[in-house]
């Protein structure tokens, strides 16, 4: 197993669903103390895509094993071991995993919307070796080279990380928004690209943890260590741009003059430019058409644009890190470059825009080249004939995703989900 590949259940004892809930059963007769119970111990299995459905397996040891795709929503995993698992893009939404030991495991991409990780163990781990004639329940953890655990891209949206020991994990491009992290060690943590905006680290220790490039919006840091702490270029509560107030008018105004501009083919108004403008003081934005704008260098950050009409404009090298554009309708514009990571495209319109009448008609493709889409969601988004050149989707989910006619020339699709996506 890597902390940098998709998960490889080659060798790995696969669990049905069948044996788990048998599994499942025993361990809780153990707890409460009743016959026939017996602790779930499940090294080195995999147990990709199984529902834990909720129970509790507190104490369980599942040292080694895959959850790849897993759903553990709403369980309680109290001191349970998940020592150099693959947790990748799991369910661990509202479950329990108080002072559970997750050294080395690989939760990249994975929900852990409300869980609750008070007290645990997200250090360095050793990888372990399986040797040939050697049985699992006696090896040590010390056979192969030390590993961080990886949240690369995890959802924690209000999760409870209070006291966790996290030396060296990696946090890179995960939405810890909202996160209560107190007195938690988080010495030389990676956070680069992470959403901490509202999160409180109170009291925890961050000595020369990586802070670049994060959104610190309303971040708390009372009483916590920060010596050697990098923050370059971290996106705090000051305006990244131009502000829409300085120029004494309103979003309304200036899409009167565009829309006078849209109607006259030019000759009267003016055309919307947003380019440069930090927009995120701008309420209720998605509900005005903007249809052939110009957003050149634009900050969305963070803001909801669902349902938004948006085509055929221009937002080259605009920001729209942690964006919810479900079902918005974006077809024909242009995103070359753009900062999308974490953006909600659930159901989105990017699919080429038809133009000119039935004797003179033309395709006006959405452009995503070298757009950095990492655990951008685009489940069920329409991508037919779009541009993705050098995207990077790193994570990202294209599940149900339209892309036939889709140019991927050099797009980075590392962890990404991609195999139910539909190609022809």
């Amino acid at each position: 197993m890597s902390n940098n590949k998709k998960s490889n259940a080659e060798g790995y004892e696969r669990i049905s669903q069948g044996q788990l809930d048998e599994i499942i059963k025993k361990h809780t007769n153990f707890v409460q103390g009743k016959m026939g119970g017996a602790r779930a111990v499940l090294k080195f299995k995999n147990l990709s895509r199984l529902d834990f459905k909720g129970c509790d397996l507190s104490g369980a040891d599942f040292t080694g094993s895959i959850f790849a795709n897993a759903n553990l929503a709403g369980g309680k995993f109290v001191g349970s071991v998940f020592f150099a698992c693959d947790l990748q893009n799991a369910n661990l939404e509202r479950a329990n995993f108080g002072r559970a030991d997750f050294r080395g495991a690989f939760v990249a991409g994975a929900n852990l919307f409300g869980a609750d990780l008070g007290s645990a163990d997200l250090r360095e781990g050793h990888m372990l070796e399986k040797k040939r004639g050697k049985p699992i329940e006696s090896m040590e953890a010390d056979q192969g080279g030390v590993t961080r655990t990886v949240f690369a891209g995890a959802r924690m949206v209000a999760t409870n990380l209070s006291g966790a020991r996290a030396t060296a994990a990696d946090f890179s491009e995960a939405d810890l928004s909202g996160v209560v992290i107190k007195d938690a060690d988080l010495r030389q943590v990676n956070f680069q690209g992470a959403n901490l905006s509202e999160a409180d680290f109170s009291g925890s220790d961050l000595r020369q943890a990586n802070l670049k490039s994060t959104i610190m919006k309303g971040t708390i840091l009372n009483h916590a260590e920060t010596a050697g702490l990098n923050k370059d270029a971290a996106i705090t509560d000051e305006a990244l741009g131009k502000k829409l107030a300085d120029t004494g008018k309103t979003i309304a105004d200036i899409l009167k003059d565009h829309a006078m501009w849209v109607r006259t083919f030019g000759k009267e108004g003016a055309q919307m430019d947003l380019s440069a403008y930090d927009l995120r003081e701008v309420k209720d934005l998605a509900r005005y058409p903007m249809i052939a704008v110009k957003a050149v260098d634009a900050v969305f950050i963070g803001m909801n644009l669902n349902e938004a009409q948006m085509q055929s404009s221009n937002f080259t090298n605009a920001n729209f890190r942690d964006c919810k554009l479900k079902k918005s309708d974006l077809r024909g514009s242009n995103f070359t470059n753009a900062q999308m990571s974490r953006v909600d495209l659930t159901g989105a319109n990017l699919a080429a825009l038809q133009l000119g009448k039935d004797t003179d008609k033309r395709m006006q493709k959405t452009n995503f080249s070298g757009a950095i889409l990492r655990f951008a969601n685009l489940s069920g988004a329409n991508l037919a004939n779009s541009i993705l050149t050098g995207a990077d989707l790193t994570g990202a989910n294209l599940n149900g995703a339209d892309l036939r006619e889709t140019s991927l020339e050099g797009v980075i699709l590392e962890g990404t989900n991609i195999e139910a996506a539909i190609k022809s």
